[in-house]
């Protein structure tokens, strides 16, 4: 029985990883690798394997990373059975719908600037096909994702319906965390940290760093807001239109009382349908998460959907606070509020998530300490002079303390641990103390590489 690590191995996007058995093959994810436009195209298009050989695939959860290349795996003519829990299955639709039409539109807009012809990775007639495919399980119920291999889902706590991943085949068993969650986030149940695997593939976004806890990061959320009101400022806020939009609405909405009732936009169609789909699935929240009514929604709450409506926030007066995806300033209606907003230095940006390497979002954040930056937004040079602001508090990942705890729970019975879905850096810290903790074999595989277990 053989690993191979397709994705996110020495860097954080791109999930995708190939589980051979005797019986059969299962591809543990397959997400979307982003980055520099020239490299996400060709590592895009090449899997490194045969589709014909996956049997079925397994989806950890419904972020972009993690099942973005579905659909192109569709389009090679793979028709094989997509395994998630019933609310990834729900979110997974909606967001390879948008995920396809960001697709086309940016090929048409590459083609019309560069004189091209390129096809867009896939379409939405791809991504319609790869929703069928979608098969609910429920957390904890096995099943057999190929002959001899049973699997089951159990909740990661990182984003509604997000699943760590128990397969057990060949007297192995395997855990694969998908993305790790964290026990303090708002909203979602705190993760199952389960026990007893042999194998285990371990996320590593945080390996090398400590959240502030909790308090502290509303405490500053608060402080971020009340300081750039203060001087008739707009925070732009680029954050995933799933989990990370909810998570920091539910926030918003238990500071009434210690920020202005400045109006706070929601500018996106996709977040807003996210949004119901959260509410259709209570049976991922955590206790309490209702006591005090819709946790999604409040007076100074306003959502954008047309175009038309995103535009007319560009003449906006006042402050007031616009979070629009991407999380990573990669696409989507962020661009156009930054090329608007961001050259006002009374305005501010603030990151509330992770920013690979080599996106617009890393570069803003890695050159915050200058008063101004030059950057291209759709193709056009602009100075960006809002003020950049950080918190990694309101992650959805675990942090290393988080993912010691997750190995101690299987640290004696350990034999394999692969470090994935992390930066070197932060990938080679965590194994490095993996090592020293347990018997394990540890290893942080590169792209391609194999590993018999």
């Amino acid at each position: 029985m053989k690993l191979h690590f397709h994705g996110a191995a020495r860097s954080v996007t791109g999930s995708r990883h190939l589980l051979e058995t005797r019986n059969g093959s299962v591809l543990l994810d397959c997400g979307l690798y982003q980055g520099p436009r020239e490299e996400a195209f060709k590592r895009n298009r090449v899997f490194g394997f045969d589709p014909k050989s996956v049997h079925a695939v397994i989806l950890s959860h419904a972020h972009i990373d993690h099942s973005g290349a579905l659909p192109a795996l569709v389009k090679s003519g793979w028709s094989g059975p997509i395994y998630a829990t019933p609310a990834t299955a729900d979110l997974a639709a909606l967001m390879l719908a948008d995920s396809a039409s960001i697709q086309e539109r940016d090929v048409q807009f590459v083609n019309q600037r560069e004189g091209t012809r390129r096809e867009p990775l896939y379409t939405s007639d791809d991504a319609r096909a790869t929703a069928a495919l979608l098969r609910p399980i429920p957390y904890h119920q096995v099943f057999e994702a190929a002959p001899n291999v049973h699997a089951s889902f159990h909740d990661a706590g990182h984003m509604l319906g997000s699943s760590l991943v128990k397969l057990e085949t060949e007297g192995k068993r395997i855990v694969f965390t998908g993305d790790l969650g964290r026990a303090s986030l708002p909203i979602l149940r705190s993760p199952e940290l389960l026990s007893g695997a042999d194998t285990v593939i371990l996320e590593s976004t945080y390996g090398n760093r400590v959240h502030p806890p909790e308090e502290d990061e509303e405490r500053d959320l608060a402080q971020i807001i009340n300081t750039v009101a203060a001087r008739q400022g707009k925070i732009l806020v680029p954050a995933f239109a799933v989990g990370r939009t909810q998570h920091l609405t539910y926030r918003l909405k238990r500071l009434a009382g210690k920020i202005p009732e400045i109006p706070v936009f929601v500018d996106s169609p996709l977040a807003a349908d996210v949004t119901e789909v959260y509410r259709r699935h209570p049976e991922c929240h955590e206790p309490g998460t209702w006591t005090n009514g819709d946790p999604f929604g409040f007076g100074m709450l306003r959502t954008v959907r047309s175009p038309e409506e995103s535009k007319r926030l560009n003449n906006l007066e006042g402050p007031a606070i616009i979070i629009a995806a991407s999380g990573m300033c990669e696409h989507g209606r962020i661009l156009h509020h930054l090329f608007h907003h961001g050259s006002n230095e009374r305005n501010a940006i603030l990151f509330v998530g992770y920013q690979a390497e080599h996106t617009l979002g890393r570069r803003l954040l890695e050159g915050r300490k200058e008063k101004t930056q030059e950057i291209r937004v759709h193709g056009r040079p602009m100075i960006f002079r809002a003020q950049v602001f950080k918190m990694n508090g309101l992650s959805a990942h675990a942090d290393r303390p988080g993912l010691e705890t997750f190995i101690r729970a299987h640290a004696r019975t350990l034999m394999n641990a692969f470090v994935v879905h992390g930066e070197p850096d932060a990938s080679e810290a965590l194994a490095t103390w993996v090592r020293e903790t347990t018997a394990a074999r540890t290893l942080v595989p590169g792209l391609g590489q194999e590993a018999g277990i």
